[in-house]
């Protein structure tokens, strides 16, 4: 074979898209009647309470992705998420009142700005890393906070600020004209996380993903390897920065007001909990999060229990998961399950085998 038939052959070979096997496409095919059933049927199920409760949900799993991709996927801890979301938020809110602009142009508008932002945030990963990088993030976490809390959130004034001294502001941050009422806004907040995390799988499973595997296992090994670790520990920052920035954007309109006080510093310690307590190392862990961060407070709270259980719970939850399921409930609970079903399943078949003999 000629050089330049070996160049072409070897440059299709770089653009051919990976084929999904039988257990991909059976894996599509139930995710997608998933999805179906939870924008169709799902709103229909539930109250008003629940249905802004699962709107949470939604938006707070897309948050645990990028945490997920940060740590999981690169093994670089942050503890600055939930003030990255409150800026983006901020961010959001801004665009929503100052522009015209159709509402996914403000989403893509605000992820892309809360994307350069936490790239810049994220530079002392390049040099940090573990409890180190952690503490920066927490510091930069608190010092973001501090500034919103002395600027106010933006709530429909005038001016790049845009606050006003009124309880509920001068104006609500808008929705989509298609999804102005509450159900609607869960369908549309559905969809956007569905696609977001299709771009996050996209991402895991093609390049990025396996040079992140390789900076998680051993940077100095990634390094030998050819792998550019300043680059996708950059692109990493990026990835979960615009997730984040489209889930603030979200946020603003799902609430309608923004205050400082819905973004406490101490939920980004919350969020890492649940996050690894939900399973770190895979996508639907982050759903798993989103569950425990908003819809288990929300039904403690449904059934009359005090809010303060929850530090317990998360703390008894990532000491479990700690010691006996690193890999989190989403792959614990379907294990357990089935060692149950085998465990009734053995009892069942004990209990009829005395009454075949007594027949017999």
């Amino acid at each position: 074979m000629s050089a330049a038939g070996a160049t072409t052959t070897s440059g299709a070979r770089r653009m051919r898209m990976p084929r999904l096997d039988a257990g991909d496409r059976v894996r599509a095919v139930i995710i997608s009647v998933l999805l179906l059933f939870v924008v169709i049927v799902f709103p229909q199920l539930l109250s008003g309470y629940w249905v802004t409760v699962f709107t949470s949900v939604a938006i707070y799993a897309v948050v645990a992705l990028g945490l997920g991709i940060l740590m999981g996927r690169t093994g670089l801890v942050s503890l600055g998420q939930i003030a990255l979301l409150a800026l983006a938020a901020w961010v959001g809110a801004r665009l929503f009142f100052a522009t015209g602009l159709p509402f996914p142009i403000v989403l893509l508008g605000t992820g892309l700005i809360t994307m350069v932002l936490g790239t810049l945030v994220g530079l002392p990963a390049l040099r940090l890393s573990g409890l180190y990088l952690a503490l920066i993030t927490l510091m930069l976490a608190g010092a973001i906070t501090v500034v919103l809390r002395a600027t106010n959130f933006p709530n429909g004034g005038s001016g790049f600020l845009g606050h006003t001294e009124t309880d509920r502001g001068a104006a609500d941050v808008r929705r989509p004209l298609l999804a102005h009422g509450d159900t609607a806004y869960l369908r549309y907040t559905i969809i956007v996380a569905a696609v977001l995390f299709l771009i996050a799988l996209i991402h895991v499973r093609a390049k990025p993903g396996r040079a992140w595997a390789a900076i998680r296992q051993s940077e100095s090994a990634a390094l030998a390897a050819g792998v550019n670790v300043t680059l996708y520990k950059m692109w990493a920052f990026a990835l979960a920065s615009f997730l984040t920035g489209v889930a603030g954007a979200l946020l603003a309109a799902d609430s309608g007001q923004l205050f400082i006080t819905t973004f406490p510093t101490s939920d980004s310690i919350v969020l890492l909990a649940v996050v690894l307590m939900g399973g770190i190392y895979s996508l639907w862990g982050a759903v798993v999060a989103g569950l425990l961060m908003q819809f288990l407070p929300a039904l403690l709270n449904n059934w009359g229990v005090s809010a303060d259980w929850l530090t317990i719970i998360f703390g008894i939850g990532v000491m479990q998961v700690l010691l006996t399921a690193p890999q989190g409930l989403v792959y614990q609970f379907p294990r357990d399950m089935a060692k149950l079903g085998r465990l009734i399943m053995g009892l069942v078949g004990r209990g009829r085998q005395p009454a075949r003999e007594r027949a017999g």
